[in-house]
């Protein structure tokens, strides 16, 4: 194909996609002061250390934290071992620095990281390795909950969650309401105990499996949070959407909740003033952390999956709140 022949959205995630394999224009773009400057907005930090010191101030200012340990092209099992490990680091430091009580700060996974895609064996190296997570989390005294990444992981996902709840029965999982699926598995998972992190979604996927107008996806966004507020679980709103806060307000007000039975969820360096202003109403508001030395690929490739996220950043660089 030639690059005529591409659409400016296409243009832009081949442009973008190639821009995160280019280790030499990484390599200038990761030394430029004024890029770590940027990054310090949306990424806590390359080390454990930088994620409880971020952490910790969070907490400070009555928000909750998960945290996103960087890495999703695992190759081998010894890289998804790797990823284990750093998660287990990670949550003794957060517990010795007394931020897992009540489940202030918790973590999230990709599977793909802890070897989902590793053959035919994936499944059973990432269930193993979540499972080791889910242990020194619940000897923590928190939570884990299972990012969603694009179409394709859902259903070995939700089969992971369901293996993985009959010994952690609190382990949530991210569904994404841009997927016309997903109304279905809000009710499926809807029941008591359960948490579910709504979002949107943010991987480009095809019109056969999602919907692709914001008005349509917003809609089902709607409907999706209907069901999971009418239920006894525990929804967990993650939008940046100043409509749909109110509407989760609206819908969490009818159905009678408590404030300590729904959360809200923004990523780190999105609307902080919002973030803040929910806590500060005695909403729980959980901040989404991401940390490691592959924020350049998380960036980047964010952007690629779904060009739209490319205006989001720069406008969250934009504003201050």
């Amino acid at each position: 194909m030639e690059l005529a022949d591409l659409n400016p959205s296409a243009l832009m995630r081949q442009t973008l996609l190639g821009m995160s394999r280019n280790t030499t224009l990484r390599q200038v773009i990761e030394q430029a002061p004024v890029s770590r400057d940027v990054v310090k907005r949306f990424v806590a930090g390359d080390a454990t250390a930088d994620a409880v010191r971020v952490s910790a101030d969070l907490v400070d200012t009555r928000r909750q934290v998960t945290i996103d340990y960087l890495g999703e092209d695992t190759q081998d099992p010894e890289q998804a071992a790797a990823t284990r490990d750093t998660y287990l680091e990670l949550l003794s430091a957060l517990s010795d620095a007394g931020l897992t009580q009540d489940g202030a700060v918790e973590v999230s996974l990709k599977l793909s990281a802890l070897g989902q895609f590793l053959g035919r064996d994936g499944h059973a190296i990432a269930l193993d390795n979540a499972r080791a997570i889910c242990q020194a989390a619940a000897n923590s005294g928190t939570t884990v909950t299972l990012d969603m990444e694009d179409h394709t992981t859902t259903d070995p996902t939700l089969a992971a969650l369901a293996e993985l709840r009959q010994d952690w029965p609190w382990v949530g999982v991210a569904l994404q309401a841009y997927l016309h699926r997903t109304e279905q598995d809000c009710r499926d998972l809807a029941g008591e105990g359960s948490r579910v992190r709504l979002c949107k979604g943010a991987y480009k996927q095809p019109e056969s499996v999602a919907f692709q107008d914001k008005e349509d996806v917003d809609k089902s966004y709607v409907r999706c949070l209907k069901i999971l507020m009418q239920g006894p679980g525990y929804p967990m709103i993650a939008t940046h959407d100043p409509r749909l806060v109110e509407i989760a307000t609206v819908l969490a007000d009818k159905a009678q909740r408590q404030a300590d039975s729904y959360e809200f969820q923004m990523l780190l360096g999105i609307r902080p003033d919002e973030q803040r202003r929910l806590a500060g109403a005695g909403s729980r508001m959980r901040v989404y952390l991401p940390y490691g030395e592959d924020w350049y690929g998380y960036l980047v490739r964010r952007m690629a999956e779904r060009p739209a996220n490319l205006t989001f950043f720069l406008r969250g660089l934009a504003t201050k709140g």
